[in-house]
């Protein structure tokens, strides 16, 4: 991203931004190690995913990752810091790699939050193979960061300083970038009439032989069950795509946007032109300033096609007692691992309902308070996987995932998230998702199995839950 600057006053930045990293250099000089320079400048109200979207990086790195009913997004690119991660110890390693950055982190000017590590986890700690270059653990500090917070909108300019650093280039790289995006015109509004309009839906049919194999499954597990093997098991299925023309984040993400505004809305890059995006209702965990925050979702009904129709499914949904089993297994697992780790769990009693646009789920928030010195990424540990992706006993569940899937998870069902030094933290479950890449996609759906449940009522649920990711991607 480059631009050509003004004669009168070409890079009004340069001279501040070259001063403060002419103070980093000399603290690196001096340690005789790099430093991690952050810096923040102020952005009129711009759109993260708009500057993402209009200024394609190929080939670098990117994350974006909003919620947009609290107004909160952030779109990064281009890395600067990108680790791998494999094995059991995947989520302690990321955590020391993290760690590791924070006392030689120097933000100018200081601020709360920032920079954002991004974390993404497969599902297992081992894959198969590495689909769409995902890695078990990846961690990746990017150089540029947009970051809207509501009314608050700025730029993030992530640099490593190292003792012999040459300064006027990354100084003049950043001024660049700042110049630029001050710039930056498209607004939301903008970016959904324009990159949203005249996409063609499609909707996903599971051929006779997926969807066969899919309810075989349910059966089996259901055997399982009745034999007292396991109590719940999410059965999940990949559903595969490949046409003539390529699928378009610049299409996807905005309709996700636009038509689930209560779920979080992600993209994650991986090699090779590859993405795994969606729209998760569910957040493993929110940490902000030493308050956790956390959701048990699990219980499903489709949305009624009129207001007292809705309504109707939705006490259904409430009194169901096989929805019920399925969302308290989730409620327990949480609430009992979160106390393993010393903390105090709160929440109410019934569940309530999270109503999306074409599902409606069982939904009890959890919170709790979290120390200093409590590690989010130990938190992620102990939560991933949840029985709402997996089932219980947990071992048992994850065993038979293992042995009767056809196709590796990846990241589906799995943590997605970021990290600040200041110990804050957003990491959701990689539900409602997909992986695309060129011309292909691969698309995810779950549903949880226990006693009571009909393999072709379960085919159903996942039916709908592929429609509305289908019919985003266009």
């Amino acid at each position: 991203m480059t631009v050509a600057p003004s004669r009168s006053n070409p890079l009004p930045h340069y001279p501040q931004i070259h001063q403060a990293l002419q103070a980093s250099l000399q603290q690196a000089q001096q340690a005789n190690a790099e430093r991690l320079v952050s810096l923040s400048f102020p952005l009129p109200m711009v759109d993260p995913l708009a500057v993402l979207l209009t200024y394609p990086q190929p080939h670098h790195r990117q994350c974006y990752f909003e919620s947009p009913s609290r107004g909160q997004a952030i779109a990064a690119w281009d890395a600067l810091i990108c680790e791998h991660f494999s094995g059991r110890d995947r989520f302690a390693t990321a955590r020391q790699a993290i760690a590791q950055w924070q006392p030689r982190i120097q933000a100018i000017p200081q601020r709360p939050e920032g920079p954002y590590f991004f974390c993404s986890f497969s599902f297992f700690d081992t894959v198969a193979t590495a689909i769409g270059g995902f890695a078990p653990a990846t961690v990746l500090l990017t150089r540029w960061q947009v970051v809207r917070q509501k009314q608050r909108c700025v730029l993030i300019a992530n640099v490593l300083i190292r003792p012999h650093s040459r300064l006027a280039p990354l100084a003049r790289a950043i001024a660049e970038q700042v110049s630029q995006l001050q710039r930056f015109a498209p607004s939301a509004r903008l970016l959904e009439s324009h990159w949203g309009r005249d996409a063609v839906s499609w909707q996903p049919q599971l051929a006779r032989p997926e969807g066969q194999q899919f309810q075989q499954k349910v059966t089996s597990t259901l055997a399982a069950i009745h034999r007292h093997d396991l109590q719940k098991q999410v059965v999940a299925q990949a559903f595969d795509v490949t046409r003539t023309h390529p699928f378009r984040r610049d299409i996807a993400l905005p309709r996700l946007r636009s038509r689930y505004p209560d779920c979080y809305i992600f993209s994650f890059s991986g090699e090779g032109d590859s993405h795994f995006i969606g729209a998760s209702p569910e957040r493993l965990l929110s940490i902000r300033q030493g308050r956790l925050v956390t959701d048990a979702l699990a219980g499903s009904a489709p949305r009624g096609t009129t207001p007292e129709r809705d309504r109707d499914i939705g006490q259904q949904l409430l009194k169901n007692p096989k929805e019920q089993q399925e969302h308290q297994l989730v409620l327990d697992f949480i609430v009992n691992h979160l106390e393993a780790e010393g903390l105090h769990p709160c929440y109410s009693t019934p569940p309530g309902l999270l109503r999306l646009s074409n599902i409606q789920h069982l939904h009890t928030p959890i919170c709790a308070e979290v120390s200093p010195q409590t590690s989010p990424l130990r938190l992620v540990e102990c939560l991933h996987p949840t029985p709402a992706v997996a089932g219980v006993p947990m071992a048992a569940a994850c065993d038979r995932i293992q042995q009767e899937e056809t196709c590796d998870r990846g990241l589906y069902a799995a943590p997605l998230g970021w990290i600040d030094p200041a110990g804050n933290s957003e990491f959701i479950v990689g539900i409602r998702s997909a992986l695309i890449q060129k011309n292909q996609a691969r698309l995810f759906a779950g549903a949880g199995i226990v006693a009571d449940s009909d393999p072709a009522q379960e085919l159903a649920e996942i039916q709908l839950k592929l429609q509305a990711l289908a019919e985003a991607l266009g």
